[in-house]
């Protein structure tokens, strides 16, 4: 069936905020789905908050809008846009829930709108647990045994005569396993299900049959109207039922599974698809026990998700794309593969090699979060190594993920007991695999590892064989020297086919990375180049999708040669790097194709982005972000450079290494990044230049720091040099905390002395986001914290133009910025933060690359910074104008955070100098609150009611003042307020009623029943006896509870309710704001 060319305009929903259980790969399928249709001619509207995305960018849609993904914001912009058709798969579950509430409160019948792909009567039949059951039922497909709840009474009926504990609690309408988990008792059924049912879109948990450790199994399938049907991989998760697939190493295509059992679960798969109805894409995932043969059906999501993203990479196959073409009306067998390009998209594609996905986790963070894994997803990012063998994925994959490992056999564990070891095999926890590889290494068998992990003997039998690699490289005398050369040359070649890097040969011979590198080179023993064509080389395709191997003899193409650039891509998303250092990168790709470079280069290693889609560069290397594959990769493209600072932290932490090389670096040298990274090379410069800094000292050991402290008074700032989000940066209030902290930095940043400044906690924070030519120019755009200093600039909430500094003022800052540019011989992106102290301007810290806030800049002002730095990165040093002051007065952009609290149970809320959000959001506004409005609904949709809830928790007698200020103006907006006995006295004094909350138990009952909106906490750090316990915090923060913890958040959130209460809502799309000159 050819395009339906009834379809003239499309609403697209995107995803909204960057958060665990929904990451970057929203961008990826959202971003194709836009681009299938411009192809066809389809207007286009997209509403998407989040703006560090490469779907917002003007190029992609006709129309964005920054705004809520709610019904009354997506209202206003249907009446305004009037669309004809709608796209609800491509914005993961945010965008399916509001479009099928939209759906069922007659909004898209009323204005004449069709949901396109998948219908939404389709979608209930997978989303709704019992229409599910009912419908896997008629399709003669297995399904857990189950029973839909909505009390706690019925649940313990279902569990005491029907299934018997233990069971799994799985809630309806969420995403990533939010709200689930197993039950084993009366008590955790109780609290399991109570959460359960707040979070579910309907109020409807599953009380289901658990088959933890059974076999997970995923398959990817695509229908079309027509019902032609095709599986587009398998997928099998190392780990076994119990944790979830986004918390769980998973190998493509599957490894373990019988020809029989792969086709009895793809039969099972289309027959499900067809009975559900899905058209397009959906993925559908398996608990298989292969002892009985027996299966079970788990669910079916019926939208692109993080597994498609994952299954598409993996392949080659354009899920996305094609999924969107078959939404406008195209069939499977009209369609062409674009990564092919020579067959139609209803071949299902064939694998020669082998992918493995390795989930990141950044729980350091939070330490009052257990590590272990269940149900619900805690990791925060993904990586996907390509191999000829699992062995050598699996391996790249451990050195993808950057946590310091340089393979899957470390000293972790060395020492403990085999006893130990195994019960710590049978903990799902991040350090598992680890655990595993410590107990074959200390003598445990394939079978007990098997027996306590639940792993299939398989994947332990080749990690086995990489632990007796390594034992064997390790008891060489004389680190192989005397092993005649042939024999010595095999077991080098074997070490790097079974994925070792040559930093782990080295370390297991006890010998110099260069010289193994120099010797394997020598011997000729270096990775060849595959292509991924879809189809195992079965019919001739030409391909851009590349991935390097030891498992080969020739290359399947030869080099770029200087018509070639390479860009190094951000790698694993983590906290502190997501979508806007994706942003970045392809932006940048894109700047250097419109200054003419003919082939441009990609090397990166993270399914989610965008920039590893098949389209954005011309040729991708799918690989790890290591010196050593960057220099493969490099040697033999032979390119003009490599473009290293739009990666974020990843990428320039590369540069001394590169340099040692060799490496042509096009933008800033690197002896001028580490004049900037290096904390004590960079405060000796600003002392040169004569630019203020906080009192600082590099310490070079705890004595000195202590004495420091003393000299300038607590609190002092401990900070590491080329660490990103803060990591191990801390604030000392006592000199106990300094000794515990220095020795933190020092184990983070081993190379590089710790500095030690004076905290100032009376301060505002503000950033010059930028681009220089090395030469005295610059465009600086001014960023102001609403948060004041102490809260990591990406926990902060950011306002551009800045509100509260004059022109003057910013033109002090800007100058400021020039002159530490100019003297870093910066020639390409920066961005450095200050401290303001009444009128005294301190510099914090200058980052010499791309920094998270420069898709938000880029957007609000119209001014594309990466194409800028793509210019000066090649030579150019013409720079366009600075952002017209004029500006200031038309609009207002703010970034909001997005936490991720609600999935780590037990985390405190309290943001300080290390950062713990996951995402973020952006509006922009006619006026500072406007925008701050409609970018507070988009990290926190649920404040946007007319009378939302506000509990303020803080009763310091020094912040009466503040508090009755914070009442009023809340009061003035009819918000309901709440607080406790010891606190009314306060707003009782202001005269604005408030209801008291009278314990714990009365609290809990208020944010278990979703009564509870927001909290205002400010801990008094000057009085510790003051601080409330944290258990109201953690409680509301674990049912998502809007939480403001900092005075200047407190203010701007009630002055922004009183003076928008009872206002319209203004919606302008991004393009009428990027041509305002």
């Amino acid at each position: 069936m050819p395009l339906d060319t009834s379809i003239k305009k499309t609403l697209v929903l995107g995803s909204g905020a960057v958060r665990i259980g929904q990451a970057g790969e929203f961008d990826y399928s959202g971003s194709q789905a836009l681009k299938a249709l411009k192809e066809e001619g389809i207007h286009t509207i997209l509403i998407n908050p989040n703006i560090a995305t490469i779907q917002t960018d003007p190029r992609l849609a006709d129309e964005v809008y920054l705004l809520p993904l709610t019904k009354d914001y997506i209202v206003k912009v249907i009446e305004k846009e009037s669309p004809d058709s709608v796209l609800l798969g491509f914005g993961g579950q945010t965008a399916l829930n509001v479009g099928i509430a939209l759906r069922d409160d007659g909004t898209f019948e009323k204005y004449g709108i069709r949901v396109l792909g998948t219908p939404v009567d389709s979608i209930q039949k997978t989303e709704d647990r019992e229409l599910f059951k009912e419908t896997m039922s008629r399709a003669g497909v297995n399904t857990l045994r189950s029973v839909p709840i909505r009390n706690l009474s019925d649940a313990k009926a279902v569990v005491r005569d029907t299934i018997g504990y233990p069971v799994m609690v799985r809630p309806a309408y969420t995403l990533g396993g939010k709200g689930s988990g197993v039950a084993y008792d009366d008590e955790g059924l109780e609290r399991i299900v109570a959460k359960g049912i707040s979070q579910s879109l309907i109020g409807q948990v599953l009380i289901e049959e658990y088959v933890g450790g059974w076999k997970e199994i995923e398959y990817e399938v695509v229908r079309d109207a027509e019902d032609n049907c095709i599986c587009i991989c398998n997928m099998e998760n190392f780990d076994p039922m119990g944790v979830h697939t986004g918390d769980s190493i998973v190998v493509c295509p599957s490894q373990t599974l019988t020809d029989e059992e792969y086709h009895m679960l793809r039969t099972v798969s289309i027959n499900a698809v067809r009975e559900a109805g899905i058209v397009g894409e959906c993925n559908i995932q398996y608990a298989l026990d292969t002892a009985s043969n027996e299966y079970r059906v788990i669910e079916i999501n019926p939208r692109l998700s993080r597994s498609s993203a994952l299954a598409s990479k993996a392949t080659g196959y354009p899920l996305a794309y094609i999924a969107a073409k078959i939404s406008v009306g195209y069939s499977l067998i009209e369609l062409i593969n674009g990564v092919t390009e020579e067959t139609t998209a209803c071949f299902e594609p064939a694998l020669d090699y082998i992918t493995v996905k390795m989930p990141r986790w950044d729980l350091q963070k939070f330490p009052s979060v257990p590590d272990d894994l269940g149900s619900q997803m805690k990791s925060v990012g993904e990586v996907m190594a390509i191999g000829t063998c699992f062995e050598e994925a699996l391996q790249k994959a451990v050195r993808m993920l950057d946590v310091g490992k340089k393979g899957i056999v470390t000293s972790f564990g060395r020492g403990m007991p085999v006893e130990r070891l195994l019960a710590h095999c049978a903990m799902p926890t991040p350090q598992r695999l680890f655990y595993i590889v410590s107990a074959l290494r200390a003598g445990a068998s394939v079978d007990e590892v098997a027996c306590a992990s639940k792993v299939d003997p398989f994947f332990l039998h080749k990690i086995r064989s990489i632990v007796e690699l390594y034992s064997q490289m390790k008891q060489l005398p004389s680190g192989g020297v005397s092993l005649p050369q042939p024999e010595f040359k095999a077991l080098l070649d074997l070490a790097k086919k079974k994925g070792f890097s040559d930093m782990q040969i080295a370390e297991a011979l006890d010998r110099g990375e260069p010289e193994v590198r120099s010797l394997r080179t020598r011997w000729g023993i270096v990775p060849r180049v595959r292509q991924i064509d879809t189809l195992a080389a079965e019919w001739p395709a030409s391909t851009n999708y590349l991935y390097m191997t030891y498992g080969a003899s020739s290359d399947d193409i030869g080099p770029a040669g200087d018509k070639g650039a390479i860009v190094l891509g951000s790698g694993v998303y983590r906290i502190g790097s997501s979508v806007e250092f994706d942003w970045c990168a392809v932006n940048m790709i894109w700047g250097l194709k419109d200054q003419g470079v003919e082939e441009v280069i990609t090397i990166n290693c993270n399914p989610e982005t965008v920039s590893t889609d098949y389209d954005i560069s011309d040729r991708l290397y799918f690989e790890e972000l290591t010196a050593e594959r960057v220099l493969d990769i490099y040697e033999r493209e032979m390119p003009r450079g490599i473009v290293l600072g739009v990666g974020g932290q990843t990428s320039n932490n590369l540069s001394p290494a590169l340099a040692k090389r060799g490496v042509k670096i096009l933008g800033t040298a690197p002896q001028d990044i580490d004049r900037a990274e290096d904390r004590s090379k960079f405060s000796k410069l600003m002392d040169t230049l004569g630019i203020k800094q906080p009192q600082w000292i590099a310490a070079t050991d705890v004595d000195e720091a202590i004495s420091f402290a003393r000299e300038v008074s607590l609190p002092v700032l401990v900070r590491p040099s080329y660490v990103l989000s803060g990591a191990a940066m801390k604030v000392a209030d006592t000199e106990e905390e300094l000794r515990t902290y220095i020795s933190e930095a020092a184990s983070v940043s081993r190379e590089y002395p710790v500095v030690v400044s004076k905290f100032f906690d009376n301060a505002q924070e503000v950033e010059v986001d930028g681009v220089s030519n090395g030469k005295g120019t610059i465009i600086g755009f001014v960023l102001e914290h609403v948060d004041p200093a102490g809260v990591h600039s990406g926990d902060a909430t950011v306002v551009t133009p800045a509100t509260h500094l004059s022109t003057d003022f910013k033109a002090r800052l800007r100058e400021h910025s020039r002159r530490i540019a100019t003297e870093l011989r910066i020639r390409g992106t920066f961005n450095i933060q200050y401290l303001v102290v009444g009128n005294d301007i301190y510099v914090i810290e200058c980052n010499s690359r791309s920094s998270r806030s420069m898709p938000f800049v880029s957007k609000v002002y119209g001014i594309n910074i990466m194409e800028e730095a793509a210019k000066v990165a090649l030579g150019s040093d013409t720079l366009i104008d600075d952002p017209p002051v004029s500006r200031d007065h038309i609009m207002k952009g703010v970034k909001f955070p997005k936490f991720s609290f609600v999935r780590l149970a037990g985390a405190r809320p309290v943001t300080g100098v290390e950062m713990m959000s996951t995402g973020e959001v952006a509006s922009i506004g006619e006026d500072f609150h406007d925008a701050f409005e409609k970018a507070m609904y988009s990290a926190n949709p649920h404040m946007n009611k007319p009378s939302p809830h506000v509990v303020i928790l803080c009763n310091h007698p020094s912040q009466r003042d503040l508090l009755q200020a914070l009442a009023r103006d809340l009061d003035a907006a009819e918000a309901r307020l709440s607080t406790l006995p010891s606190s009314r006295e306060i707003f009782d004094e202001a005269g604005v009623p408030v209801s008291v909350i009278d314990d714990k138990a009365a609290f809990d009952a208020a944010v278990i029943a979703r009564d509870i909106d927001c909290v205002i906490d400010i801990p008094w750090f000057a009085d510790p006896s003051a601080a409330h316990d944290p258990h109201f915090g953690i409680m509301a923060a674990g049912f998502d509870a809007f939480i403001i913890t900092n005075s200047g958040m407190a203010k701007a959130f009630a002055e922004t309710l009183k003076v928008r209460h009872g206002k319209p809502i203004m919606i302008t799309p991004l393009q009428n704001y990027t041509n305002i000159v």
